[in-house]
């Protein structure tokens, strides 16, 4: 029997959670939202609420330990989606970009010299505000990525 594809929500502020509970439901796939504290979440024998600790990046480091091939990660944060892309899972940003074991290690070496300049004084201004195009883009890149991870484990 072929592993079920799990999503791993980055919860803490994740801003398409409505949206991964639809498309989840849809496909009947298994939903871990992991926070740093307590998150609500619908209540859905599907969707497991984990509140992995208030520690330094421990909601990263249980989504990190354990997304894997045929998983898919939701998330903004560059450094979690460097680990989960190197551990094979697919990854995607709020917004619908995907991280890409050909995007990710430039996109990390952005992030980290903006935060070099930012630690400088340099004013870089923040990340643009959310949109509803960003939350269009999201549900089609989710929706394709079930997709094709569906029709690979299909092929097997």
């Amino acid at each position: 029997m072929t592993p079920t594809t799990r999503i791993y929500v980055d919860a803490d502020a994740c801003p398409v959670k409505d949206e991964i509970y639809r498309v989840a439901e849809r496909h009947r796939l298994p939903v871990s939202v992991v926070a740093g504290n307590f998150i609500r979440v619908p209540n859905d024998p599907l969707i497991e609420r984990i509140a992995a600790g208030s520690g330094m990046d421990a909601a990263d480091d249980w989504i990190a330990e354990r997304a894997q091939k045929g998983d898919i990660v939701v998330t903004s944060d560059i450094p979690l989606a460097a680990r989960c892309v190197k551990a094979g899972a697919d990854v995607i940003a709020p917004n619908g970009k995907p991280f890409s074991e050909e995007s990710i290690g430039m996109t990390l070496a952005v992030r980290n010299l903006m935060t070099d300049l930012r630690s400088s004084g340099e004013v870089t201004g923040g990340p643009r505000s959310f949109s509803p195009r960003d939350r269009s883009a999201f549900l089609s890149a989710l929706d394709q990525t079930i997709r094709r991870i569906q029709r690979a484990r299909d092929q097997k």
